[in-house]
């Protein structure tokens, strides 16, 4: 069954990329920026890894952020992270403004060695930087068989209830939980209507803004032309709205407040920033990003056989509830991303065509001589 929950619409506007090939190259590009190979694979199979879910907001498209952080020295591709405090089954690492993939990765290890002794475990981060889509460290526990909760911080974005300029992040949330047969459960979101990523590739795509996502200082909803809308949310002249929308009506102040308490964990319980003190990757100072990490073993509170058991119960009674007319399925968290993964890993990422020509160019001007695979469009 081929699915993908993000189509390539118009198709002849993408090329169609080996995802295999596409990690080998992101890879090298970011060796030749004097990144240590296991590292730049990491990075590469995070950024790739989004592409693959139907993520494109957080895949290759975000690559010259990276580059960028490195150059400006806010990333520092080879450290990784140092233990500040370590009580229980708890700690708290500094990032040392390494890629936040590689401290998500470290991160989450430790907190499942934590867990092996102490059931459960909570690791904070501060100094540390973006590291792509939340979900995939919480698939990391998932795949040894325990539940994963993944947050992080990002610079400020959104607007909170009832104000009209960028003061909270994005902030989003992961939670996967495994069964007993794939596909495991994954919700991963922001905490705002949409991540800003989605903006930066509707104007890279040149695909309008729908009515509902962005606000300006004058309280204006912003839709149309994308490429007007980012530069002003770059300008700090319009702001995403948090998940559900302006004002309280439909449950704008419950995204807020989620993310408000994201915020708390990650950067002020961290020592991170938060906030309007979060930096961007490529701005003239750190970007102190802060990320919380918690692992679950099952075993502690039922036996893993039995809780499969209910869980697949709970599952067969939502899909088994009346559909709606127009809905093509009822979905549990993270099944369209899994079969939009697997889809892909067949047929080839798509990529618009602006995107693969940028990675083509910035590829030639590191000397990379990995090639990219092209694979037919289905």
């Amino acid at each position: 069954m081929f699915y993908e929950k993000e189509k390539p619409i118009p198709p002849e506007d993408y090329v169609r990329v080996d995802h295999l090939s596409l990690k080998s190259y992101v890879s090298e590009i970011f060796v030749k920026l004097g990144t240590r190979r296991d590292y730049a694979d990491i990075v590469a199979d995070v950024l790739v890894k989004a592409d693959l879910m139907g993520i494109s907001s957080h895949g290759v498209q975000r690559i010259k952020r990276y580059i960028g952080g490195i150059l400006n020295g806010n990333i520092e591709p080879n450290n990784e992270p140092e233990i500040d405090a370590d009580v229980g089954a708890t700690l708290l690492l500094d990032g040392r403004k390494g890629f936040g993939q590689i401290v998500g990765v470290k991160a989450m290890e430790l907190a499942i060695e934590k867990t092996k002794y102490y059931g459960l475990s909570l690791v904070l981060v501060h100094n540390s930087n973006h590291f792509g889509i939340a979900g995939y460290y919480s698939l990391i526990p998932v795949n040894r068989g325990y539940i994963g909760v993944t947050a992080t911080n990002s610079r400020p974005l959104v607007a909170y209830t009832h104000t009209v300029e960028q003061n909270i992040g994005t902030n989003p949330l992961a939670i996967g939980i495994p069964r007993k047969n794939p596909p495991p459960i994954l919700f991963d979101a922001a905490t705002s209507v949409i991540p800003v990523g989605k903006i930066e590739l509707y104007s890279r795509v040149g695909k309008e803004i729908p009515y509902g996502w962005v606000i300006d200082r004058g309280g204006r909803i912003l839709t149309g032309e994308p490429a007007r809308i980012m530069d002003s949310i770059k300008k700090g002249e319009a702001a995403l709205l948090p998940l559900g929308g302006v004002g309280e009506e439909y449950g704008g102040h419950k995204g807020s407040s989620l993310s408000f308490l994201i915020d708390v964990f990650t950067g002020v319980l961290s020592g991170a920033a938060w906030g309007k003190h979060v930096r961007h990757t490529i701005d003239d100072k750190p970007s102190n990003v802060g990320h919380l990490f918690m692992v679950i073993d099952i075993d502690c509170f039922m036996d893993r056989e039995i809780f499969f058991e209910r869980l697949e119960k709970y599952i067969e009674e939502i899909k088994s509830s009346k559909k709606h007319p127009e809905a093509d399925n009822i979905w549990i968290p993270g099944e369209k991303a899994w079969l939009t993964m697997k889809t892909r890993e067949k047929i080839g990422i798509p990529l618009h065509k602006s995107i693969y020509e940028e990675l083509i160019r910035t590829g030639e001007e590191y000397g990379v001589k990995t090639k990219l695979l092209i694979k037919e469009s289905k």
